[in-house]
């Protein structure tokens, strides 16, 4: 079923962990009732997330830089360690104190310990002007999509806390440049986990851009002296399809960046029976995940290297100017309407419907949006493996990975272990 909740998402991933994290279903209740309290936390939802983290783990399968990655994970996977970032969310309702609350990372004690501590250090807030920045704030920046723009070009939705500051933060800890013991309390192995997650949200579109409305619900660029007030990233619209399936056309209620969060994602995935248990919708789910994942590890993205003048820390950056198009057409393509101002959780943002427009190439909007976030969460794969594989063995943050370097990984088939570290041959091979 393509039209699955977030929250219906979020039960079948932590019934699927369940017997590895010793969670009883009491507790799953308690954390799908804390977890699901604003869906605009969620990049991707579980299994968008976890396909990066699948395609990359294969990517460096059998290779030094996976030691490198599961010693300091203590054998978490990519994959698992995905959703990890938006599982402490739980945390926030009542704090980090009770080890009896999800998440209870028990067999991982060390990475347990280190989460509640990067928690405490960056404790939910409201307040844009609190000394300690929230965790939330990393995932995502609101850039401003009416012009065409590129992250550097303007002030407006970025901070020193969105999410490409962070990839670059977690970066320098990996590297040394910043030491573990910060005030945020993002250690090696905390940076792992966060970049594992913070990749798959920058691909996601309405995590990058977003729309600022003035008080007549007219579309603005506050970069352009023109004061606005943002969709939140389409959190706070209301999507209404033309075309598209029977259950795309029935789900009503659908928040435009949850429907990129979760039916986009899962329009890749078969459909499924609504009589099947939520057991066999994760068992089905899954099977059908892994099969993605393996052929997009089988087949690379287009231009998904960043160029080799990009440093690698600001490969945050370079994502987020190569994803502001599709953030900008994943507006473009709705007629916002009815547009008026609200406020949600001590602030204000703007509301209404966003409904699909005819579009020029005739695609529907819930056809262009699965091949869009397909694109991306294949891109996303391969950049987090190749992040991690050049973060982990390189040494300087001042320059961008040597030309000869990236000539072996890009032109040449050779083995991850033979001279340089590099992906396996049937892996990162040449561009298209």
């Amino acid at each position: 079923m393509l039209a699955i909740s977030l929250a219906g998402r979020v039960a079948e991933i932590l019934i699927g962990v369940a017997p590895v994290m010793n969670f009883t279903r009491p507790r799953i209740l308690i954390a799908i009732s804390v977890m699901t309290f604003r869906a605009s936390l969620f990049a991707y939802g579980p299994t968008g997330h976890e396909i990066v983290g699948g395609i990359a783990d294969k990517l460096i399968a059998n290779t030094p830089v996976a030691e490198k990655i599961y010693t300091l994970t203590d054998g978490i996977t990519l994959e698992r360690a995905s959703v990890m970032a938006d599982e402490i969310r739980a945390w926030d309702k009542n704090g980090v104190e009770d080890l009896g609350a999800f998440p209870h990372y028990r067999d991982h004690p060390a990475i347990d310990k280190q989460l509640r501590d990067f928690w405490r250090a960056n404790p939910p807030t409201q307040d844009p002007k609190s000394p300690a920045p929230s965790h939330h704030w990393f995932h995502y920046t609101d850039v401003p999509i009416l012009n065409a723009q590129k992250y550097a070009d303007g002030k407006t939705g970025r901070s020193q806390w969105d999410v490409v500051h962070m990839i670059s933060y977690c970066v320098d800890v990996l590297r040394g440049e910043i030491p573990e013991n910060n005030a945020r309390k993002i250690t090696k192995p905390v940076a792992v986990i966060l970049l594992a997650h913070y990749v798959g949200d920058i691909h996601q579109p309405l995590h990058v851009g977003a729309e600022y409305f003035n008080q007549s619900g007219q579309a603005v660029d506050p970069d352009k002296n023109q004061p606005g007030i943002e969709d939140e990233g389409g959190n706070t619209f209301m999507l209404r399809l033309i075309r598209g399936n029977s259950e795309e056309m029935a789900h009503r209620g659908l928040k435009l960046h949850g429907f990129w969060d979760q039916d986009a994602v899962m329009a890749n995935l078969p459909p499924l029976s609504p009589t099947l248990s939520k057991e066999e919708r994760y068992r089905k789910i899954d099977q059908a995940k892994r099969k993605l994942i393996d052929r997009l590890v089988k087949e690379q993205p287009r231009n998904w290297r960043a160029p080799a003048n990009v440093a690698l820390k600001n490969y945050g950056e370079f994502w987020a100017d190569d994803i502001l198009p599709l953030a900008r057409e994943a507006h473009e393509r709705l007629q916002f309407i009815n547009v008026h101002e609200i406020v949600d959780q001590d602030r204000k943002v703007m509301a209404g419907d966003a409904r699909e427009r005819n579009a020029p190439d005739h695609v529907g909007y819930a056809d262009w949006s699965a091949k869009t976030v397909l694109e991306e969460l294949h891109k996303a794969g391969w950049r987090l493996a190749d992040l991690l594989q050049q973060t982990l063995t390189s040494t300087s943050t001042t320059s961008a990975a040597p030309d000869s370097s990236r000539d072996e990984l890009g032109q040449k088939k050779i083995a991850f272990a033979v001279k340089r570290t590099r992906f396996s041959s049937n892996k990162l091979c040449a561009d298209d």
